[in-house]
Parts: C-alpha cells; sequence; structure tokens
C-alpha cells in the first residue's frame, strides 16, 4: 500500500514538473517549422540574426538544416534536441557562443548534401574517398551570417 502511494506521488511530481517545464519553455512551439520558434531562448538570437541576413532565409528554415527530412527522425532530433536544451538551460551548463553537437553536425551535413546533391556529387568525384569532405567545414556561416 506505501509503496503504491510512493509511487503514484513520484508519478504525480514527475508529471507535474514535466508539465510545468513543457509549458515554461513553450515546448508547444517546438513543433512548428517556425524560425523564431529556435530563438525562445536568447542564446540562439544570434543565429535567427544571422539566418535574417543569409540567402537561406529565402528556401530554408532552421528545421531543414537541422533536422532529417523523414518524419520520424525529425521528431527524434527535435525530442532529443529539446532534452538536451532543458538540462543544459536549467543547470545552466552550456557553452556560450552555443555549439553544434557531433550528432547535429552530421545532420546538418546531410542536410546540406541533400539539397545541394548535384554541386556535392560533382565536388566528390574530385576527392578520394578516405578524404571527409565536408560541406559546412568551409561553409559554416552559410546559413548564419555574421557581420
Amino acid at each position: 500500500m506505501i509503496a503504491a502511494i510512493l509511487a503514484g506521488t513520484c508519478v504525480g511530481v514527475a508529471a507535474g514538473v514535466g508539465g510545468y517545464t513543457f509549458v515554461y519553455a513553450k515546448g508547444a512551439s517546438y513543433m512548428s517549422d517556425a524560425p523564431t520558434v529556435c530563438a525562445n531562448r536568447h542564446i540562439m538570437q544570434s543565429h535567427l540574426d544571422g539566418w535574417y541576413k543569409s540567402s537561406h532565409r529565402n528556401v530554408a528554415v532552421c528545421n531543414d538544416c537541422h533536422t532529417p527530412h523523414t518524419f520520424l527522425a525529425k521528431y527524434y532530433v527535435k525530442a532529443l534536441n529539446g532534452y538536451h536544451h532543458s538540462l543544459a538551460f536549467t543547470t545552466g551548463n552550456f557553452h556560450e557562443p552555443i555549439q553544434i553537437r557531433q550528432s547535429n553536425r552530421l545532420v546538418t551535413e546531410m542536410a546540406c548534401r541533400h539539397c545541394h546533391s548535384d554541386i556535392v556529387d560533382e565536388i566528390d568525384a574530385l576527392h578520394t574517398p578516405d578524404k571527409d569532405m565536408s560541406c559546412i567545414r568551409c561553409h559554416n556561416s552559410v546559413g548564419h551570417l555574421e557581420f
């Protein structure tokens, strides 16, 4: 009996804290593709400002470059990033300026290659397979111009 009460209390507290965090952090807004959502937290404002200055603003939003293009993979990455961002912002344990994680770097690289496949295929054909070719190594500020 006491174990059931304790388990129910734990579930209730977890649901309450999770619900409050979701509402406080505007969790539902992250389900959209609106670029302004990415700047819900001040740390991303400079990236949004840079996107407004870039040529990509006319053809792509944040999710086009920073999430996979399939439905399940997109929302998996969004959920995983949401968890990591929530943890980092709640604890204050994050690098400023914010830095892209290796897994997200790969997602962005694949997005470049998806949208620019005709150009990338020609470039890749000129290089040996053992070379690590990366679009964002040379074009790291294309989507977020800084002046």
